[in-house]
């Protein structure tokens, strides 16, 4: 190793070290504070960060930061599928699709004509804006609701929706970024490529999901029976990856996976409770140091010479973003639903329920590194969106079901 990849390398590790470190002690800390652990995340990364201390600072890692992002949000998102119970599903399915499709662009229109007004930038770029925060994040949602005690239905309709819509809203900020370098709009054309990226992506996940149900079962063809932790991490690599090149969604894939797993019983295939035990055990220990790793990583990124310059009228652009856009966004898309017989408490709680993260953060960063007009001011409102429903809707998340009266006596499996 040449000396100059080994001091990288120390570099790096000396970085992670840093960072997995802190994320504990801020893991211990919210134990004793009504704080999320995500929100003291993004301070310690901020504090730690270069805007402070300058501690961390991944602007030499953008390979190794791109793959903390990217790699945490699709283990976070087969973590996700994996929760969903497909009987459930089946009933809200239409909520779910019209929340992720319609529902995107209902909000990234109303958020983009409030950004349009108050930012006086010009339209297309303040709807590239609308599109870039619409999708909600799953490394977030699939552990809050661990941890709060609610119907399936609500838990599975928020949870399926963050891993649908970030096909949606990705398609659409290509499709403006297409428009405001000078390509060709069609309606027609950008709802085909949505239901050939998010359809391809089902596939991919379906295809990869059930090999490895087979192959971790107890089953005939039971081959990598008992390397269950291994074997996943790779089928979320390869789906992801396969699914990319083909032009699909890789997060879709890789929740897909997730999906089939925590469903492999209507396959009639299944785990013993030893190798299950191990594989949800590590899952778990993963996905904490995932979340430690995405969001200290996002709070170093935070640019505070460009919020000193937007936030006030950032801060008006997320607040109407939460309390116009998301409201009108859920209720169009909820309405005709009449099989999930929603009740007005439940349809409060997802309008309410709609935090930003990591998919919002990579599509700001990628309009940055292309130069768009007026990118350092959506990515300045891309990441206060991110720190306000972080901190104020995530850390409300279990106090506003309990006011809307959703928590459950008893612990829902």
């Amino acid at each position: 190793m040449s000396g100059n990849a080994a001091n990288v390398t120390e570099n790096l590790m000396t970085l992670l070290a840093i960072l997995i470190f802190t994320g504990v002690v801020c893991v211990k800390i919210s134990k004793s504070i009504p704080i999320p652990d995500v929100v003291l995340f993004i301070v310690a990364g901020i504090i730690l960060g270069p805007s402070f201390l300058n501690i961390l600072d991944f602007d030499h890692f953008t390979t190794g930061n791109h793959l903390i992002l990217t790699f945490g949000a699709a283990y976070i998102l087969y973590d996700g599928g994996r929760e969903v119970q497909l009987h459930v599903l089946n009933k809200v399915k239409t909520s779910v699709f019209t929340l992720a499709t319609v529902g995107v662009l209902v909000s990234s229109f109303i958020t983009g004509f409030f950004a349009y007004k108050i930012l006086n930038i010009d339209f297309m770029s303040a709807l590239l804006l609308g599109s870039v925060i619409a999708s909600t994040d799953p490394s977030v949602l699939v552990p809050l609701f661990k941890k709060i005690n609610i119907s399936n239905k609500v838990k599975q309709t928020i949870i399926s929706e963050s891993a649908f819509n970030d096909a949606a809203g990705a398609i659409i900020t290509f499709s403006i970024i297409g428009i405001i370098q000078g390509g060709n709009f069609s309606l027609g054309n950008s709802v085909i490529q949505l239901i050939i990226t998010a359809g391809g992506g089902i596939i991919v996940g379906l295809l990869v999901g059930y090999a490895i149900s087979v192959l971790l079962s107890d089953k005939k063809y039971n081959f990598l029976h008992g390397h269950s932790a291994e074997v996943v991490i790779a089928s979320i690599l390869g789906s992801y990856v396969i699914a990319q090149r083909l032009g699909f969604s890789g997060f879709m894939a890789t929740f897909m996976v997730g999906m089939v797993c925590g469903n492999k019983q209507i396959l009639n295939l299944k785990m013993d409770k030893e190798n299950l035990n191990l594989h949800v055990n590590f899952k778990d220990t993963f996905i904490s140091l995932l979340r430690i790793m995405i969001f200290i990583t996002l709070g170093t990124q935070i640019d505070f010479v460009l919020l000193g310059q937007y936030w006030i009228h950032a801060s008006f652009v997320i607040l109407l973003f939460i309390f116009v856009a998301r409201p009108v966004s859920v209720f169009i898309s909820v309405i005709l639903d009449k099989k999930a017989e929603w009740k007005l408490n439940e349809v409060l709680y997802l309008m309410w329920t709609r935090e930003t993260g990591v998919i919002p953060a990579a599509l700001s960063g990628m309009i940055i590194s292309l130069k768009i007009n007026n990118a350092p001011i959506i990515s300045a409102v891309t990441f206060m969106a991110i720190i306000i429903t972080l901190t104020f809707q995530a850390s409300t998340a279990k106090y506003v079901a309990k006011l809307l009266k959703l928590e459950l006596d008893v612990k829902v499996e």
